[in-house]
């Protein structure tokens, strides 16, 4: 344990294009050694979350960067999301490496956007960075950060906006009081400023924040997107990579994306250097404690009782110092089996071994709410008439928790009853008996639709519950597809009204052991807002759409076609335990 350290404040970085970026830097007194890069446009100063980490980190022997990025904090230029991070990124280790405390070996840690100047950085090739630490980030910033399966994911991004934008705003003397109180208000009121329509009428954002405006501008993946993507570096990338992610992240997909993406296309030497860490979650990840939402997953499941900080300090000795203590025997995947309340260790992610189960959705007709006769099983159905609901935009289905960021106010994440959600007559609820024996259900989970509506453009949303004997009602994860984008290879492009479509939803990932007892059960509807943007039904981009007009949809589960969900079922063989101190 280092004894003395020496703190450099305000410290100037230059990049290429002549903008300084200020940064802290906490090192060893009078040492050379491995440095580690936290990259942020959340405030270097603060520390925040990560601040026990840093110090931990410096007293452990690494020397520790704290920068603003582009245009926050302290650090010139102007802040535009992901553009810079790559350029700036490769440039901030060059001069890292180039000090005379560093040893010329560089790391990278934090979360979120933290996690999005870490791969734009090891895209960037810098022959320095040789492991990082992201946790709970992207991989598509267009699939999984601004967008899924179509909609817009608006409660994130039109909060994090706001918030990022009244903070610059409130340190620029040029921006108007008026603008600066706009923002504030807006941000505190976000639940009414999410119902404004077209989505980009927010005048006050253009002149602080006009990447907002540009999001909407490109609904679909395109070059816009594309160059930003990290799953198309996978091949060029050679870092080692410590993913860490939660069950009730909105960054799951990205976090699962980028460990399997590196292990499959990485190159050869460092597909064995990636690494995966779930736990049961929300956007606070490590940090967060219990309960998550309304629920408490046990002493065990929090970062603090798994110690991840001392996991990724043992990650960077590996990588950093050709060897550390023990980190060779860390297992590659090590994921929280909610349900069983337990960590478990893997070999590969998804599991080796995985059944997919098509469960089918099966009712006379009538699975409106709880209280229908909507059921589950993994029966083939027979002749059965649709459902049918009305979906009207003007009376959405409200979020109720799930993988939400980053309101704590307005939207909260984790588990929720979702009971309430389910007495409502254009929720389509389908419930199985209970079950007799442990169902572990450890992967990607998919539904698929076959859905007509008569609309020209509609959304359809589904979600995965586990029902205990008293009836709380856990959300475990959940989807949306906008109907126009139901073959992104395609390109957006509308339905026919009253044509029975197939619609696959991606509805994340999950490990949950669904106990004897227990009862799955699967929500299907066309809205979760504020956490997606209402699908105006009008095949107007909804961006730009301020009518809306209700649509009838049909779910049908009969003859060839069979609406499903598809679980991914592993056996007890695939894990194995892992233990932990309380």
């Amino acid at each position: 344990m280092i004894e003395s350290l020496t703190v450099d404040r305000m410290v100037a970085v230059p990049m290429r294009d002549g903008t300084l970026l200020r940064a802290d830097v906490y090192r060893p007194a009078g040492q050379r050694c491995p440095a580690l890069v936290f990259r942020t446009p959340y405030d270097r100063t603060g520390l925040g979350m990560y601040g026990t980490f840093a110090l931990r980190a410096a007293s452990s022997g690494f020397a520790v960067v704290m920068q603003d990025t582009r245009g926050r904090g302290a650090s010139g230029g102007r802040f535009t999301p992901f553009v810079h991070e790559r350029e700036d990124g490769y440039d901030s280790i060059d001069w890292v490496a180039s000090q005379p405390w560093c040893d010329g070996n560089v790391g990278m840690f934090g979360g979120s956007y933290d996690g999005v100047t870490q791969w734009q950085a090891a895209m960037s090739g810098h022959p320095a960075l040789k492991a990082i630490t992201p946790n709970v980030t992207a991989s598509s910033y267009h699939h999984g950060w601004v967008y899924r399966g179509g909609a817009f994911q608006l409660s994130f991004s039109l909060g994090w906006t706001l918030s990022l934008a009244a903070h610059n705003a409130a340190r620029d003397p040029s921006v108007p009081a008026e603008v600066r109180e706009a923002l504030t208000d807006a941000s505190d009121r976000l639940p009414d400023t999410a119902l404004t329509l077209p989505l980009d009428r927010h005048p006050y954002l253009d002149d602080v924040a006009p990447y907002y405006r540009e999001w909407l501008e490109h609904p679909g993946y395109d070059e816009f997107w594309e160059r930003l993507d990290v799953s198309r570096a996978y091949p060029e990338i050679t870092v080692a990579a410590f993913n860490l992610g939660g069950w009730y992240d909105t960054f799951l997909g990205g976090t699962l994306a980028n460990f399997a993406g590196m292990r499959a296309e990485g190159p050869q030497g460092v597909r064995d250097r990636q690494r995966l860490l779930v736990g049961p979650w929300p956007h606070e990840g490590l940090f967060s404690g219990n309960p998550v939402g309304s629920w408490s997953f046990g002493g065990r499941a929090t970062g603090s009782a798994l110690d991840a900080d001392g996991l990724q300090l043992r990650w960077f000795d590996r990588w950093l110092r050709d060897g550390g203590d023990g980190a060779g025997t860390d297992p590659p995947v090590l994921l929280y089996a909610m349900g069983a309340d337990q960590w478990r260790v893997a070999d590969s992610w998804p599991l080796p071994g995985t059944e997919y189960q098509d469960w089918y959705l099966h009712s006379g007709g009538r699975a409106n709410t709880l209280h229908g006769d909507g059921r589950l099983s993994r029966d083939t159905p027979g002749d059965q008439p649709p459902d049918s609901y009305v979906y009207n935009p003007r009376n959405p289905v409200p979020t109720l928790g799930g993988a939400l960021c980053c309101s704590p106010v307005h939207t909260r994440g984790g588990v929720y009853d979702q009971r309430p959600i389910e007495e409502r007559e254009d929720v389509l609820v389908y419930t199985s008996e209970p079950l007799t024996e442990p169902l572990d259900v450890t992967g990607p989970v998919t539904a698929v639709l076959h859905a007509s509506t008569s609309a020209p453009d509609t959304d359809w949303t589904a979600k995965l519950v586990d029902v205990g004997p008293c009836g709380y009602a856990r959300n475990i994860t959940d989807g949306i597809l906008r109907a126009s984008h139901r073959d992104p290879a395609a390109g957006p492009r509308p339905v026919t009204p009253g044509e029975v479509v197939e619609y696959r939803l991606d509805l994340g990932a999950t490990s949950n052991v669904f106990q004897p007892g227990h009862r799955i059960r699967v929500e299907i509807s066309s809205s979760n807002f504020p956490h997606f943007d209402r699908n105006p039904n009008t095949g107007e981009p909804p961006g730009r759409s301020t009518e809306m007009v209700s649509a009838l949809q049909n779910v049908h589960h009969a003859g060839p076609h069979l609406s499903r969900i598809v679980l991914p079922v592993v056996d007890p063989e695939a894990t194995r335990p892992y233990r932990t101190e309380t």
